[in-house]
């Protein structure tokens, strides 16, 4: 695990209890927790967007998400031109 063995993991946690105190250290764990559940909950439901947009009609290369294609004049902008 990263090259640390049981020393190194004693000192570490002695400096965070002298850092926070042992009241605070439940309550950093908790928001640590909820804050690393909270993440990997938005990447997977941003990979099941992802995953259902793909399922979905492939776009045409150049089409924009409203509909019109990229380059192609839209008609009242060619009725203009007339």
């Amino acid at each position: 695990m990263f090259g640390l063995r049981l020393p190194e993991l004693l000192i570490i946690f002695v400096v965070l209890v002298l850092l926070f105190g042992a009241k605070k250290l439940p309550e950093l764990g908790d928001a640590l927790g909820k804050g690393i559940r909270a993440f990997k909950k938005g990447t997977d439901k941003a990979f099941e967007e992802d995953s259902s947009d793909a399922t979905t009609a492939p776009r045409q290369q150049g089409e924009l998400p409203h509909g019109s294609a990229a380059g192609k004049p839209s008609s009242a902008a060619a009725e203009k031109k007339i």
